[in-house]
């Protein structure tokens, strides 16, 4: 697997996002979904990442720095043909390893509650990411589940 700094101007990556999308409005309400559309993904303060292996696209997933010690998971998504095959494993151990670089001393992410969201909730369990309450510009939702994991 490569993991590498992506511009988004690809269509595999461009798909992969747009699927996302679609599935997260698919399987939580509309005021709920906080996944980022192909533009907002390009801010400043955000850094997306592309995985692959032998030019086929595995997944992404994006760090957006909150402030100088906060960031966000933001956009995570393996290919549907490559789930179970250890890639979102790896994409969460890169953004772990950006997180560290940077010196951030918090990670935090928002996730759906629904059932389709309990592999992503498993995931970040094992690595020690912990049920918390709204971050950054987030409001308490029902369909919203917020986690944390402290750095070193």
């Amino acid at each position: 697997m490569e993991i590498k700094v992506d511009n988004l101007s690809g269509g595999e990556v461009i798909k992969l996002l747009e699927e996302h999308l679609a599935d997260m409005y698919a399987t939580s309400p509309p005021e709920s979904v906080h996944a980022l559309d192909v533009d907002a993904l390009k801010a400043p303060e955000i850094t997306f990442f592309s995985c692959w292996k032998e030019n086929q696209l595995l997944g992404c997933v994006a760090i957006k720095q909150l402030d100088v010690n906060h960031a966000e998971i933001k956009s995570m998504r393996t290919s549907s043909f490559a789930r179970k095959s250890g890639v979102a494993t790896g994409l969460l151990e890169h953004v772990l390893d950006i997180a560290q670089e940077r010196g951030y001393r918090r990670l935090s992410l928002e996730t759906g509650t629904e059932a389709y969201f309990n592999a992503a909730h498993n995931l970040y369990t094992k690595f020690g990411f912990q049920i918390c309450g709204p971050f950054a510009n987030y409001s308490l939702d029902p369909n919203s589940q917020f986690m944390t994991l402290e750095l070193a």
